[in-house]
């Protein structure tokens, strides 16, 4: 493989994803992102002549013929979607367009591009949709994780579109032979993840010595994924794993809301100390609607069949991703100031 079409490139997982290929894998990338508020020019500047961004509407069904045409893909990796939970039930329009609107047309497009590839080109295409354990619903408290033969039990407008377009998926590799493959990963966590989500919100909470919202009694529980070992899993896949097949991403990092926020917490007090412990600013906060109770990953067919696995471990990961955000506050200080929106829309600073 030497180009990849990599959809929503800009976003927190797949500008992670993006870095890899270009810097590690030394593979062109043709990145597609519509740069909604989610998506981020920063997160993907400066890497090299190998990357190119274009930014379109995966929904755009001439936008996205264009692209295999003109680019000429060895493969595709589809990271768009819609991906916050409390925005879909505010606004599950959006997520029914980009999630499950959005994959028919990208994979109409990849069919037509593949049946006019060459046989030698054909066989070695694939199209790998990236999507999550919360299609699998909520477990019990004990037991084992959610494994690729788990039925889909979604519960929220997000986690159903998204198992909607897992259902897409794999019909156009059953239906139409499209090389097909799929994984469902547990919760991501790293550099370049947007403000609205648990970690970074804790974080910057934290930094801005603002109150840490936590919902309900923060019993819930999640399995925790560096990004840099999802996106080496999502390369596994990409050039190891057999179309057709699902393989499920975990962290082996469960545990529940309030022990995370206490553990970013202290990592803090270390890296950053507050005047108090950043601890005391904690306050519990009215569940949200339809809030599974439980999220975990049985991850042993990844690792038995293609020999991946996470290389942090429940400590390791957080202490890199709040150093990260140490670090690069011109990031997100332009995202929470919105400056980041010119970028988006090809202005500049004034």
């Amino acid at each position: 493989m030497n180009t990849i079409l990599v959809t929503g490139g800009a976003g927190f997982i797949g500008s992670n994803l993006v870095h890899l290929l270009v810097k590690e894998k030394q593979l062109r990338v043709v990145n597609v992102d519509k740069l909604t508020y989610a998506g981020n020019r920063a997160s993907v500047q400066d890497l090299s002549e190998r990357h190119t961004l274009v930014q379109a509407d995966v929904e755009d069904s001439a936008a996205m013929r264009r692209v295999f045409t003109e680019f000429q893909p060895d493969a595709v990796m589809h990271l768009a979607a819609e991906s916050h939970v409390d925005r879909s039930i505010d606004g599950p329009g959006d997520f029914i367009r980009t999630n499950l609107l959005g994959t028919f047309e990208l994979l109409q497009a990849a069919l037509e591009y593949y049946r006019g590839l060459p046989e030698d080109r054909k066989a070695g295409f694939r199209f790998l949709h990236i999507s999550t354990d919360e299609v699998y619903g909520s477990l019990a408290p004990e037991g084992p994780g959610f494994s690729e033969s788990t039925p889909y039990d979604p519960h929220s407008p997000y986690s159903a579109s998204k198992a909607g377009s897992d259902h897409l998926a794999r019909a156009w590799c059953d239906t139409y032979g499209l090389p097909v493959l799929v994984t469902n990963c547990s919760n991501n966590y790293g550099p370049f993840q947007f403000p609205e989500k648990l970690i970074p919100v804790v974080i910057l909470k934290c930094l801005r010595n603002e109150d840490i919202p936590v919902y309900g009694t923060g019993d819930n529980v999640r399995d925790w994924l560096y990004v840099r070992d999802h996106v080496e899993a999502l390369y596994t896949v990409l050039t190891k794993g057999i179309p057709g097949q699902t393989y499920n991403i975990g962290g082996d990092n469960e545990r529940t809301n309030l022990d995370l926020v206490q553990t970013l917490c202290g990592i803090l007090d270390d890296l950053h100390p507050g005047s108090v412990p950043y601890a005391d600013k904690i306050t519990f906060v009215k569940d949200r609607p339809g809030h599974d109770k439980r999220y975990a990953i049985d991850a042993t067919k990844i690792r038995n069949e293609l020999g991946w696995e996470p290389q942090e471990d429940v400590e390791t990961g957080f202490r890199k991703t709040v150093l990260w955000y140490l670090e690069n506050r011109d990031w997100w200080e332009r995202i929470l100031s919105g400056d980041y929106q010119l970028d988006r829309l090809g202005l500049q600073d004034s």
